[in-house]
């Protein structure tokens, strides 16, 4: 037993052929997909924290939900976050958060945890283009647009 280990298996599979995959030009693109995409049942009752994966031309490979948190926050584990990044070999990310309350600001801590990802990724040559805050009505607040990334 002294040489045995565990086998580690990484694997991701796509089922969407890649030209069908959305491009993202703009903010708005990214906000219409996610709130497309968003439970209409909850977007006004917890806070979820979701990640856009893209390939290098800003194609979506897919849409992650890192956390589901309760009426204010929500929990964001990094190392998660960048375990999804890695296994789906995304080379961009957007960051996304609803505020079930419908305002549209970033809070301090919004601006931290965004930073965080953004040092993160720069370690990892992964690509932080934006967080966006998503409310009820399909309204949306870009970091991006805004200056903040």
């Amino acid at each position: 037993m002294k040489d045995k280990v565990n086998e580690i298996r990484i694997s991701y599979k796509e089922r969407i052929p890649c030209h069908f995959w959305t491009k993202i030009n703009s903010s708005k693109d990214a906000a219409d997909l996610l709130f497309e995409n968003w439970d209409k049942q909850t977007i006004q009752v917890h806070e979820s924290f979701k990640v856009i994966l893209l390939n290098n031309s800003n194609k979506v490979k897919g849409i992650y939900q890192l956390s589901k948190g309760g009426i204010t926050s929500t929990i964001i584990d990094i190392r998660i976050l960048f375990a999804v990044v890695l296994k789906s070999l995304s080379v961009a990310i957007i960051l996304t958060h609803n505020h079930p309350s419908g305002t549209l600001k970033a809070s301090q801590a919004d601006k931290d945890i965004t930073e965080k990802i953004k040092k993160a990724g720069e370690l990892l040559d992964i690509k932080v283009l934006d967080h966006l805050i998503m409310v009820p009505n399909g309204d949306y607040y870009s970091f991006a647009d805004n200056g903040l990334m």
